[in-house]
C-alpha cells in the first residue's frame, strides 16, 4: 500500500495556525496596507512554517482579476529600460503587484501577441512603450475590458490612455542651444524613428534651437534611423565616407550617440575633439563612456515610479494623486476624458563629448 500524498497547505490552514481569520490572512498575501505589522509578521511566520505557497493563478480565476501587471517594452537591450523597470518593479512590489514582462522589438504583430497573452492571464493593468504603428483601436478595446493602460515615452493619437514622459521638445532645443553657444553652425540630428511622438517632438525642438540661434536648416543634416548603437556607428562611417561630417551632432538617444563614438574611433577620430556630440536619456553608460557623453537627462527612474503609482490608482478606481508627480507637470487631455499626461522636465548634463572640440568652426 503506497504512502498517502501530502495534502496541499491552504490559506485556511495558515489562518488557523496564526490565530487569525481567513480574510485577514488573505489580506496579508495580497499586500494590503490595512493589516498591522504585528499581524502581518504572524501570518508570514505561519506561511513559512507550514510551507504555504500563494497560488496567484487560482486566485485570478476565482476573482476574474489578478494582481499581475503587464509591462510591454520595445527592446530590453536598450539600457534606457532597465533603470525604468527596476524602479517600476520596486514600486509595484510595494503596492502588492507582480510584473509580467513582454517585448515587441518594434513589431506591431509581436505587440498584439504579447498583449493577447497578458489578457489571457487576466492582468489587471498594462504599462506600455508602444511600437510606432500602434493603432488607437487597441486602447478602445482595453477600455471595454476595463483594463487601464499607461503609455510611457510615446503617445498614440486618439488613444484614451494616460501618458508619462518628458518634454522632448524642450530637451533637444536646449541641447542645440548648448552647441550653438559654442560656435557650432553645422549641427546634425542623427537617429530616431519617424512618425512617433518621441521623434517628432525631438525634431521640433531641434528646429526650434536652430531658429533661435539663427542657423539655417539643412535637410541633409537630419538623418533618421532605428535608435540603436549599430545605426549610430553606421551613420558615423557614412558621414565620414561622404566627407559630410558636421562639427556637432545631437542624437535621438544615448545609444545612437555611443554608436557614433564607436564609429568615430574606428576611423581614428575622437568624439569630442573631432565632433561635438550630445545624446538623450542619460543612461548610466553615458557617464562612463570615453569621452563622457553630454546628454539630456529624462529621469527614467521617476517615470517607472509614476507609472506604477498611477496605474495602481486607476485599478483601484481612485482619482490621480498629484503627489506622484513630484516635480513633473500634469496636464489633462482636452480630447481624452479623464486621461492624464505627466511630463517630467529634462535637464542638460554637460560632459566632455561636447566641450573639447578642436576643429575649425
Amino acid at each position: 500500500m503506497g504512502e498517502k500524498k501530502d495534502r496541499r497547505v491552504t490559506l485556511q490552514d495558515v489562518a488557523r495556525d496564526a490565530g487569525v481569520s481567513r480574510a485577514t490572512a488573505s489580506l496579508v498575501v495580497r499586500g494590503s496596507s490595512s493589516i498591522t505589522e504585528q499581524t502581518k509578521q504572524k501570518v508570514l511566520a505561519s506561511m513559512n512554517k507550514l510551507g504555504y505557497v500563494y497560488d496567484r493563478v487560482a486566485a485570478s480565476f476565482r476573482s476574474r482579476r489578478s494582481s499581475t501587471v503587464g509591462i510591454i517594452i520595445t527592446d530590453i537591450e536598450n539600457p534606457f529600460f532597465p533603470e525604468l523597470l527596476a524602479n517600476m518593479q520596486d514600486r509595484l512590489d510595494e503596492l502588492g503587484y507582480t510584473m509580467l514582462l513582454g517585448m515587441t522589438f518594434e513589431s506591431a504583430d509581436k505587440q498584439e501577441r504579447v498583449l493577447e497573452t497578458m489578457l489571457e492571464h487576466h492582468v489587471c493593468g498594462i504599462i506600455m512603450a508602444p511600437v510606432a504603428s500602434t493603432s488607437s483601436d487597441m486602447f478602445a478595446r482595453l477600455n471595454q475590458l476595463s483594463v487601464p493602460c499607461i503609455l510611457i515615452g510615446r503617445e498614440i493619437t486618439g488613444a484614451s490612455a494616460d501618458y508619462i514622459g518628458t518634454d522632448f521638445r524642450s530637451g533637444t532645443r536646449m541641447a542645440v542651444r548648448h552647441l550653438a553657444d559654442q560656435g557650432h553652425r553645422r549641427i546634425a540630428f542623427l537617429g530616431g524613428t519617424p512618425h512617433t511622438s518621441a521623434y517628432e517632438e525631438r525634431l521640433a525642438g531641434y528646429l526650434d534651437g536652430l531658429k533661435e540661434a539663427g542657423i539655417p536648416l539643412s535637410e541633409q543634416q537630419i538623418v533618421p534611423g532605428p535608435p540603436t548603437r549599430e545605426i549610430g556607428s553606421h551613420l558615423a562611417h557614412t558621414l565620414l565616407r561622404e566627407n559630410n561630417l558636421p562639427t556637432a551632432a545631437l542624437c535621438h538617444n544615448d545609444i545612437v550617440a555611443l554608436g557614433v563614438i564607436a564609429g568615430m574611433r574606428d576611423n581614428r577620430l575622437s568624439a569630442g575633439k573631432d565632433l561635438a556630440l550630445v545624446g538623450f536619456d542619460n543612461i548610466k553608460e553615458a557617464s562612463t563612456s570615453n569621452p563622457g557623453l553630454t546628454t539630456v537627462s529624462v529621469d527614467s527612474g521617476q517615470w517607472g515610479i509614476a507609472a506604477a503609482t498611477l496605474l495602481h490608482q486607476r485599478i483601484a478606481g481612485e482619482h490621480r494623486d498629484d503627489t506622484i508627480v513630484h516635480k513633473a507637470l500634469a496636464l489633462e487631455h482636452g480630447q481624452e476624458q479623464g486621461a492624464t499626461r505627466i511630463i517630467f522636465p529634462p535637464k542638460l548634463i554637460i560632459r566632455d563629448s561636447s566641450t573639447h572640440f578642436a576643429g575649425k568652426l
